[in-house]
């Protein structure tokens, strides 16, 4: 018999229950590609698992019964559902010329981001830290949104969380030969559409900490010199929830000081989200009196350098996700 089968008492269960919160959500943000939708499911898994304690007869695992009962209710919420993007997933990069963004689209077209502490489970081993960052990057995130649900399932729970073919096939009720092709499946399309999905992020470091903060200086004095020579040359500038992105120096410089320019007088504060440097970023009130959220940048790192500047601008929402004050005074 497991210890959750010797667990007699819902005071006793809950916190078995409860200290695999964080990698559940990890597991359905990855599945799903939103933060919102994985909490959602994972509290649909908790409520599910107390309802069926006393069916729980202690054949696998506990863990191994949660995730179970996650991968259903994730493939139940995608069944129907248009797999979410990143604009540079919809079209060709947009012309800097754009006067405007466009119409807004919904909120579930788009691949969201995550609070690190939301979705990493604490570890002290260097390794399993990287590992669990660069898989649950936007990018890669955005990628697995191309794959078939099961599909999805397969390669999250043997490429990103090592589990043996022999239990995702008990966990999916299927064969080992059915996993193995699946898994096959799932690598070649995630090469077609995105062969760099899986490429390693920089390191956190006091090299990358010293880039962070002549980008802070550089946006916070809207200095565009000072800033795109921070930029890769073809990095790209995304801005959720409107389809419009675009690609390079030239195009992003003219942006914002074009359309962009009401960001002059901004204020950043530093987050964590997708494994990557993110930021609060505050602009200045009509008042002057003070600095109102306006957007959160999360940011790709690759060569030393920025490469993309994914900003969401749905702040009321995401800024009390990532703890972020409603307002700067002063």
């Amino acid at each position: 018999m497991t210890d959750l089968a010797a667990a007699t008492s819902p005071a006793a269960a809950e916190p078995r229950l409860e200290q695999h919160r964080v990698e559940l959500t990890g597991y359905c943000y990855r599945m799903l590609g939103s933060a919102f939708e994985a909490e959602d499911a994972v509290q649909e898994t908790m409520v599910r698992a107390w309802r069926g304690l006393d069916r729980f007869e202690g054949r696998s695992a506990l863990r191994s019964w949660l995730y179970r009962i996650a991968t259903n209710v994730c493939l139940d919420m995608l069944n129907g559902r248009q797999r979410r993007a990143r604009p540079m997933d919809l079209g060709p990069a947009s012309p800097a010329e754009l006067a405007t963004l466009g119409a807004a689209r919904s909120e579930e077209t788009w691949v969201e981001p995550i609070p690190d502490g939301r979705a990493l489970p604490a570890t002290d081993d260097p390794a399993e830290v990287a590992v669990a960052r660069d898989t649950i990057r936007l990018a890669f995130v955005a990628a697995l949104q191309h794959l078939p649900p099961r599909q999805r399932a397969v390669l999250i729970l043997r490429e990103v969380l090592r589990w043996r073919a022999s239990e995702v096939a008990e966990l999916l009720d299927t064969t080992v030969a059915s996993v193995n092709s699946a898994l096959q499946r799932a690598r070649a399309t995630l090469a077609d559409h995105h062969p760099t999905a899986t490429a390693a992020a920089d390191p956190i470091d006091d090299a990358q900490q010293a880039l962070l903060a002549r980008y802070v200086d550089a946006f916070e004095r809207y200095d565009l010199d000072a800033l795109t020579a921070l930029l890769t040359e073809d990095a790209t500038m995304s801005m959720p929830p409107y389809a419009l992105w675009l690609r390079g120096h030239a195009a992003i410089r003219w942006w914002m000081l074009g359309p962009g320019s009401a960001c002059r007088g901004s204020r950043l504060l530093q987050v964590t989200a997708n494994g990557s440097p993110a930021f609060g970023q505050y602009k200045p009130s009509a008042a002057g009196d003070s600095h109102e959220p306006w957007a959160l940048h999360v940011l790709e790192m690759s060569d030393g350098r920025i490469s993309g500047l994914n900003t969401f601008l749905d702040t009321a929402r995401m800024f009390p996700l990532f703890g972020l004050p409603p307002r700067l005074d002063g």
